[in-house]
């Protein structure tokens, strides 16, 4: 994490943060295995131009054209219009079905830019995810790279 003066903290995993008076104000776990190249502002914008491609290029297209159809098969009579509401109930389902087909239809894309990114994909994984031990909103690996695990079986060997 890092704190006002743009210094930075890493702490591998196992090991407890320094005391608070010894230290930068903010401290935090590092996962070793956390790609450190993938940077929020680029999660963020990718995440936008998710919504965003979605929306026009899926849903919006999706939308209408299921309202069109709904409203071309009310108008010819195959379906029957509400008597108390006219067509407006089929063609906002219509809508709405349309719309979240269309958004859901986009997911594999969305995913395979998060994997450009070096966002890998499963479960627990990605911008979407609030999965842990610890609840929402806390991110802490129990992962330990090769090198790390080879730094504790060291460091006895050098205070004897």
């Amino acid at each position: 994490m890092s704190s006002g003066s743009g210094e930075t903290t890493t702490v591998k995993t196992g090991e407890t943060p320094a005391a608070p008076d010894s230290a930068p104000a903010k401290q935090g776990w590092k996962c070793p295995l956390s790609d450190a190249h993938v940077h929020r502002e680029d999660v963020r914008k990718v995440w936008k131009e998710c919504q965003e491609e979605s929306f026009w290029y899926r849903a919006l297209p999706l939308s209408v054209g299921s309202m069109a159809v709904t409203g071309g098969l009310i108008y010819n009579g195959v379906w029957k219009s509400s008597a108390r509401f006219g067509p407006f109930p089929k063609l906002a389902v219509a809508g709405l079905l349309g719309f979240a087909v269309g958004k859901a239809s986009y997911i594999g894309t969305c995913r395979s830019k998060f994997q450009e990114l070096g966002i890998k994909d499963g479960p627990g994984s990605g911008p979407w995810s609030r999965k842990g031990p610890c609840g929402p909103g806390h991110r802490h690996c129990h992962h330990e790279c090769e090198e790390c695990k080879k730094k504790p079986q060291a460091a006895p060997a050098e205070q004897a």
